[in-house]
């Protein structure tokens, strides 16, 4: 069995890729250091023979026994919250990070997969974006730390493959959501479904006239599989192209809460956040045949059910950092 190296294997979409992985017949060695992920998230992995979890820090070097075929490095704090709270975290992991599992693939000879985000269109001036955009970035704004790490992955990325001929894959994740979120990670739908559940007003930042597009994680999960078994090395968007306004996502979710008693309140809105994001999938379509088939409706009903199920407690205290936790329950 081939083996898949996956960074961030805690965090939300890098769980998710480890399930898809291991049923599709590869065996996982996933890495985290817990700083933003859960043990929750791969706590069902923890007996399961085909799956091996390393907790270490990537900006550390890594060493691996054996034969790697994939690296998926998806090891960052990926909300507002974690890289406004651990900045300096953010950029290692970004830099040091990368460059140490764009190392490992070299020795290993291992294809490699790099998550990067449609934060490196920054707020962007040109609608719907496409990869061939540059971007609208701040370089020394609060959100700069994670916006700016992340282009500066795809850049060292981009020169491992050129200059050591490196197998290289980029994705750049636009807003995705479903099962294993958390609901204290600062955006927009963990947010508004812990208020609701919280019995909460919505907190919508500015007019609530700027715009997102959300991508559910299995639709997410397939284009990443698509791109890595791909043979182009240059970024693709993964993501929904279908906007809606905050204000009229913050309604979608009062009706599925079925909260007549809350309300929308609204705040100012923060530095540089985005007015409009929007990916232009047409290079995904293209290349790899891929598009979103999971409707808005049905994937909001899953992730709610999901927060729904998790225990009180949960909506109000931290995650614990070891599976014992959740092993005893």
């Amino acid at each position: 069995m081939e083996r898949v190296l996956i960074t961030g294997v805690a965090g939300f979409i890098g769980s998710h890729l480890a399930d898809y992985f291991l049923s599709s017949g590869f065996k996982i060695i996933g890495v985290d250091n817990f700083i933003t992920g859960s043990p929750r998230n791969i706590a069902h992995l923890q007996y399961n023979p085909d799956f091996e979890f390393i907790e270490h820090d990537i900006t550390r070097p890594l060493y691996i026994e054996g034969a790697i075929k994939y690296i998926l490095h998806f090891a960052s704090p990926a909300s507002p919250i974690d890289y406004l709270k651990i900045p300096i975290q953010t950029m290692k992991v970004g830099a040091m990070g990368t460059h140490n599992m764009l190392g490992l693939a070299k020795a290993k000879n291992a294809r490699i997969l790099v998550a990067s985000t449609s934060e490196v269109y920054g707020d962007p001036l040109e609608h719907p974006q496409k990869e061939t955009y540059w971007g609208n970035v701040n370089p020394v704004g609060p959100r700069s730390v994670y916006d700016e790490a992340k282009r500066y992955q795809e850049a060292l990325t981009m020169a491992y493959h050129r200059f050591h001929g490196v197998d290289t894959r980029i994705v750049r994740i636009f807003n995705t959501y479903g099962p294993r979120m958390r609901l204290n990670d600062g955006r927009v739908i963990p947010a508004f479904m812990g208020q609701v559940l919280r019995g909460e007003n919505l907190s919508v930042f500015g007019d609530g006239s700027q715009t997102r597009s959300f991508c559910y994680i299995d639709d997410q999960v397939e284009g990443i599989y698509r791109l890595l078994m791909s043979d182009y090395p240059e970024p693709v968007n993964i993501g929904n192209p279908e906007e809606i306004s905050i204000k009229a996502f913050a309604e979608e979710i009062l009706q599925l809460s079925e909260r007549k008693d809350l309300k929308i309140e609204y705040h100012p809105l923060p530095q540089d956040d985005p007015k409009r994001r929007c990916p232009d999938i047409g290079l995904a379509k293209k290349l790899l045949g891929w598009e979103p088939r999971v409707h808005r409706t049905e994937g909001l009903k899953k992730t709610f059910e999901y927060f729904k199920s998790l225990p009180a407690e949960e909506l109000y205290k931290t995650e614990p950092k070891d599976f014992s936790d959740y092993i005893k329950r």
